[in-house]
């Protein structure tokens, strides 16, 4: 009687670390589109934990939790850079693009909205002190605004891709 009453509580423990691990992914991939959370970093955070509870036998390997940890450093990079591209592309100057990059390091004081603005503003004002025209800072903060949302969307695609992973790595629960 006992062990098949210790069984039971272990199967109710798989799912409860299965359901947050779940739950922690859908918040994640509402972090990469809203910048209210770190989409990326709770999504590891999900498989670490799911790691953690579960042990070797029932989840992912390291080997996948550092493949993870990689992708998340990756969202952050493209997320740090994409102004300066942005910028870039739509024809800003180096004072524009330095602007652009130095947005993105004080924005990141400022939580993700800070990396989301930083950047534009960085981009305008370095554009603005390199003498240019209206126009031209216009466009640099365009280019760094577009830029920003390219990497939303390219963040969004490394999260469903970190997700797959988990489910593709990780052994069937039943």
């Amino acid at each position: 009687m006992r062990i098949a009453k210790s069984v039971s509580l272990n199967g109710v423990m798989e799912l409860f670390w299965w359901f947050v691990a779940v739950i922690l992914f859908a918040v994640g991939l509402i972090g990469t589109v809203l910048p209210v959370f770190p989409g990326t970093i709770i999504i590891l955070a999900g498989a670490v934990l799911h790691r953690t509870m579960l042990g070797p036998e029932k989840s992912v390997g390291w080997t996948t939790i550092a493949i993870l940890v990689l992708l998340t450093l990756a969202a952050y990079a493209l997320d740090f850079l994409s102004g300066y591209f942005g910028a870039r592309y739509f024809g800003a100057t180096k004072w524009g693009m330095l602007g652009a990059l130095l947005g993105a390091l004080i924005g990141i004081f400022f939580g993700i909205v800070g990396l989301f603005v930083g950047p534009v503003i960085g981009a305008v004002a370095g554009e603005f002190i390199a003498g240019k025209r209206m126009v031209d800072v216009g466009r640099a903060g365009w280019g760094s605004l577009l830029g920003n949302l390219g990497a939303m969307i390219g963040k969004l695609f490394i999260a469903l891709v970190m997700i797959t992973i988990f489910f593709m790595t990780v052994p069937a629960p039943f």
